[in-house]
């Protein structure tokens, strides 16, 4: 088991930056994209990037990847999320209508276009709805929690549930709550305002780093997500330039199956992300090898 916060505390603030994450309370109003490139800016970094688009006008958990985590996006997008949201009727309908509609169908798996003004392949998906929720309702409008499959278009949502009652719907607000492993309530992913992180920065500039240490979640939280592998360190120096991983490089026997994502350690420094191969005496091959820094 890997001690994130003792990890922490040992590493150099120039580390954390270079593979590190920010737990960012995205405002209304600005992009995704822009967020990520103030902060990339704001910190004088090569590479930011974020971990699911919100819309413009949706605020909440937008987690953002500071150098070299950029290359773990792809390991934490998928993941569920969860929203708070208003939702408005076109017309009256009674609040045990709607919760019958949602009951019967839209939860569990369900059938979803993306919206017209997506960037992705306008097809039919499959998607997972866990929770959807009516909290209270004033008027035609309706506050709501859903926690969904990552890759779900909650505004798409609203307005395919409208359509099911027959009097259409559109989305209000919209605050994500949680991506995955990062929330707006944990004490060791701590959502931060972009006064906050500014605040940061400028203490930063000025000689003082712990505001902004305590900000930063070690890149090697993806460990939370993927199970944990320790190798031997006698062939480290070869897997670092890409070397596939062999049984005999195994701490202990380990079995996987075959194209699980894994993390690999060596003697608590993280190796990088592999995936089982499971061919012969190979053990598992490389998806991003963390190369230590010259």
């Amino acid at each position: 088991m890997i001690n994130l916060n003792e990890m922490k505390q040992l590493k150099k603030i120039e580390e954390l930056l270079d593979f590190g994450v920010l737990n960012i309370d995205k405002p209304s109003g600005p992009t995704s994209f822009n967020i990520s490139d103030y902060i990339r800016k704001k910190l004088n970094l090569k590479k930011t990037s974020h971990f699911g688009t919100l819309d413009p006008k949706v605020t909440g958990v937008l987690p953002i990847a500071l150098g070299r985590a950029c290359r773990l996006t792809g390991f934490f997008l998928g993941k569920n999320k969860s929203y708070i949201g208003i939702m408005r009727f076109h017309d009256d309908v009674e609040i045990e209508k709607v919760k019958k509609i949602i009951r019967e169908k839209f939860l569990g798996e369900i059938l979803q276009k993306p919206p017209v003004k997506s960037r992705v392949k306008r097809i039919e998906r499959t998607r997972n709805v866990f929770r959807f929720e009516i909290l209270e309702k004033k008027e035609k409008d309706f506050l709501f929690f859903t926690e969904v499959q990552g890759g779900t278009y909650i505004r798409k949502l609203i307005d395919d549930l409208g359509k099911e009652i027959g009097i259409g719907a559109h989305m209000l607000e919209l605050r994500r709550t949680q991506a995955g492993i990062f929330d707006e309530d944990s004490k060791n992913y701590p959502l931060i305002n972009l006064y906050d992180f500014d605040k940061a920065v400028e203490e930063y500039k000025k000689g003082s780093e712990d505001l902004l240490r305590d900000f930063i979640v070690p890149g090697e939280i993806i460990s939370e997500l993927h199970p944990i592998v320790e190798i031997k360190k006698d062939n480290l120096k070869q897997i670092f330039t890409g070397k596939p991983i062999h049984k005999k490089d195994l701490k202990k026997q380990e079995s996987f199956r075959k194209d699980e994502i894994l993390c690999v350690f060596c003697e608590n420094k993280f190796v990088g992300i592999y995936k089982v191969v499971n061919q012969k005496d190979i053990f598992a091959k490389a998806e991003f090898v963390m190369q230590p820094i010259q």
